[in-house]
């Protein structure tokens, strides 16, 4: 499983992502979800991924043999006129990849076993910054003001904390501290996300990270988030009226 948060501002976009990989509690690994290429002065473009790793690899891969080679640019991110057409390069790429892994494998594959999710995130000059989530199929949304963040993989923890604390307008470094809750809320609740983390900041018109960083187990910001969290959460609790018994038991005995 993994965790990964695309988000829209309107300064521009902040992307952050666990690192963990595993198929099983004695089998656990780290490995890069977050992928970035760049056109100085012309486009920034960011993919984060999420599901089968076989599947997300292959995807990764092709991208950037086409971004290498010369006679696949028809195809490659670095010559896509808009990020729509990013978006649906990368879709159908996704699609294809799910598709042959099935087909290799025989009639009895599941499609849902080389399964994956992806998140696209970027600015092309002369446009806005935009931001999509991919799914298995190929078929893709776009972020709006009625949906303004994506997650993908292990959503259900941190999801609470970035509906109730997300603003359009907010600055990159609320952003990020709101980011760090949500990650830490699902790092303490599931094993299956695990650190370090990767951050990716991106200024609208500004065509290269803005800030760029991976964040490990012993980083001092993340620690005193965390500790800060959990502290504010007990007084939190603490400030509200405290639930009477007595008048119950009282009625229970009438």
């Amino acid at each position: 499983m993994t965790y990964c948060v695309g988000m829209m501002l309107e300064r521009g976009l902040v992307c952050m992502s666990d690192t963990r990989t595993n198929s099983g509690v004695d089998n656990i690994s780290t490995f890069r979800k977050m992928n970035h290429w760049e056109v100085p002065g012309e486009r920034i473009i960011t993919i984060m991924t999420a599901g089968n790793l076989a599947t997300t690899q292959a995807v990764i891969s092709q991208l950037e043999e086409r971004n290498k080679a010369p006679s696949e640019r028809h195809n490659s991110l670095l010559e896509a006129e808009t990020m729509f057409q990013v978006a649906t390069i990368v879709g159908n790429l996704l699609q294809e990849t799910i598709a042959n892994r099935v087909e290799d494998n025989g009639p009895r594959a599941a499609a849902g076993t080389f399964s994956a999710t992806i998140i696209v995130a970027g600015q092309i000059a002369g446009m806005e910054p935009r931001l999509f989530m991919i799914y298995p199929e190929g078929n893709f949304i776009e972020a709006s003001f009625d949906t303004p963040f994506f997650q993908i993989g292990e959503t259900k923890y941190g999801r609470p904390i970035l509906l109730r604390g997300y603003q359009r307008d907010m600055s990159f470094e609320a952003a990020v501290k709101l980011l760090m809750v949500s990650f830490d809320s699902t790092l303490k609740a599931n094993l299956s996300v695990g650190l370090p983390l990767d951050l990716l900041v991106i200024e609208r018109d500004r065509f290269e990270p803005l800030h760029e960083r991976r964040i490990e187990a012993n980083d001092p910001y993340l620690q005193v988030v965390s500790e800060g969290w959990g502290e504010a959460l007990r007084q939190a609790l603490d400030a509200l009226p405290d639930y009477r018994l007595d008048p119950l038991l009282k009625d229970a005995a009438e």
